[in-house]
């Protein structure tokens, strides 16, 4: 599958400094001389969130202080994965502000950065935002692939990747042993009342594909979506789902996890969706791209290991069905993000890749059609 997405149009950082000092000092009304400064925004590729980087400094208690935050932006039509339930989870940057406050209220061994205030009104930047603390460390790229060039290529040694993969499997496992009841989750439950179903993801998937297809076919998709429903696993429990478990969406110092980002794709759903994700983007990451694994990167076999040894459970059903799973989901959203790659004018209605694609292929290939 090939990583080359357009890269987006970046927005002028100095254009954000001032609407944000002025959110930041009705943020903080105790501090005195609040300005922010040293605003950067990454080019990024994809259209997800945005995110801008600044600082902030004030003098509060006769002392000067400053501080380094994040803001996640609001994509301006939205959100990319399916909406669990409304109107929690309409805008994804209220939706990943909630679930990251719930989780670091739990005290779960799974680090998130600190949480600062969500703005919902558009009109203070352009869109909804969210700010949290920065974090320092490193992130695994996709482009170029971090199986490929990178850190975690060039400069980790076997017993350092061996230690970053389990070190992540754990995270993602402490975010999948969270009781979402006691963690007054239940807006993010999809049936409404309390029982959340495997059943009822598929479902949603399902009308997500139809309506972002708009006629269009998409065989494999639904052949996929009749296999998942066809072999659902019994008795897999309902958990909280990260949603985007992979190496890209942790922040690591030491080799370690030191934050768990990007929770747009979370649900109340089998836990298993997370290693099933993690599991699809290790194999797109070097069978799929013909990299050779790296020494000392645990094996696909080994991590599901590591998650049930974690979880003290087994993967319910087996891991190639979350797998599938995963690849459906992907596939998913390629529809919606190619649509935007055509608005934008990357992409021609000949060229769109909303269903002819590398996920579309890798699916194809998991269900042997």
């Amino acid at each position: 599958m090939s990583d080359e997405v357009p890269a987006k149009a970046v927005r002028d950082p100095e254009s954000f400094r001032e609407t944000l000092e002025v959110w930041m000092q009705r943020q903080k009304p105790e501090a005195s001389g609040l300005r922010v400064h040293d605003v950067d925004m990454p080019r990024a590729t994809g259209f997800s969130n945005e995110t801008v980087f600044f600082h902030a400094t004030w003098t509060e208690d006769g002392a000067e202080r400053t501080e380094h935050l994040v803001a996640r932006i609001e994509p301006r039509d939205g959100g990319i994965f399916p909406i669990q339930t409304s109107p929690a989870c309409d805008v994804s940057a209220g939706l990943q502000h909630r679930v990251m406050s719930a989780v670091e209220a739990t005290g779960a061994s799974a680090p998130i950065p600190p949480i600062h205030g969500y703005e919902p009104d558009a009109e203070v930047i352009g869109s909804p935002f969210f700010a949290m603390g920065f974090v320092e460390g490193e992130i695994p790229a996709d482009v170029p692939r971090y199986s490929m060039a990178g850190f975690l290529h060039d400069d980790a040694t076997p017993e350092e990747r061996e230690r970053m993969v389990y070190s992540g499997i754990d995270a993602m496992t402490a975010v999948n042993r969270i009781d979402w009841r006691k963690a007054d989750l239940d807006w993010l439950d999809i049936s409404g009342r309390g029982k959340p179903t495997m059943a009822m993801q598929l479902e949603l998937y399902r009308d997500y594909c139809l309506r972002e297809l708009a006629g269009r076919e998409h065989l494999v998709m639904m052949r996929a979506l009749d296999w998942l429903e066809a072999n659902e696993p019994a008795g897999a429990p309902i958990a909280l789902s990260w949603g985007d478990a992979r190496l890209g969406n942790m922040i690591w110092s030491d080799y370690r996890c030191a934050a768990v980002v990007d929770w747009e794709a979370c649900a109340l759903c089998p836990p298993e969706a997370d290693i099933g994700w993690w599991v699809m983007f290790d194999r797109m990451s070097f069978d799929d791209m013909d990299a050779p694994r790296l020494d000392g990167f645990p094996t696909r076999e080994q991590m599901v290991d590591r998650w049930e040894s974690q979880m003290g459970r087994k993967v319910a059903g087996g891991i190639h069905y979350w797998e599938v799973y995963a690849v459906m989901r992907f596939d998913a959203i390629m529809i919606k993000l190619s649509d935007r790659f055509v608005r934008a004018g990357f992409q021609t209605a000949e060229t769109s890749t909303a269903v002819n694609n590398g996920v579309t292929d890798a699916l194809a290939r998991l269900l042997e059609v």
